[in-house]
């Protein structure tokens, strides 16, 4: 998948890399994300952003229009985006819910949500989405959804 992932700290740079293991096209931004560096976002498909990036809906607007149909927060909270909008805008949303918050664990995650993606699957507890994935056309392997 061709990604960007903003307000990257010179700290994440490896592991995001390393958990990459060239898989994916990032491209790894220092900057946060906001109507100045949305720019970065053409032509890619999954924006990665911190919880210091604030996604409200004319962001998440913005986004859509230019293709982004994924969003991969690297937190476990997810009130910095509006889960609605992004619903409406059918933009799959997924966290890093596991107990490992070392960069090497974000990172790590963050890859397995873009692996599992790539792949037409559920990210699983990960999925952040408002709505049941049935009406985001998610392809499950499960057959569930689970928050």
């Amino acid at each position: 998948m061709k990604a960007v992932a903003y307000n990257i700290k010179d700290f994440e740079k490896e592991s995001l890399a390393l958990a990459n293991g060239k898989v994916h096209d990032l491209t790894l931004i220092s900057n946060g994300l906001n109507i100045n560096t949305l720019h970065y976002t053409a032509g890619k498909e999954v924006v990665i952003v911190s919880e210091d990036d604030r996604l409200d809906a004319s962001i998440l607007e913005e986004l859509k229009a230019v293709g982004i149909l994924k969003i991969v927060t690297r937190s476990l909270k997810t009130d910095h985006i509006d889960l609605y909008r992004a619903a409406d805008l059918n933009i799959q949303v997924a966290n890093t819910p596991y107990a490992d918050r070392t960069p090497k664990g974000i990172a790590e995650q963050t890859i397995r949500n873009l692996n599992l993606w790539d792949k037409g699957k559920c990210v699983g507890t990960a999925c952040r989405c408002v709505r049941d994935c049935n009406t985001l056309a998610i392809n499950h392997s499960d057959g569930k959804h689970n928050r």
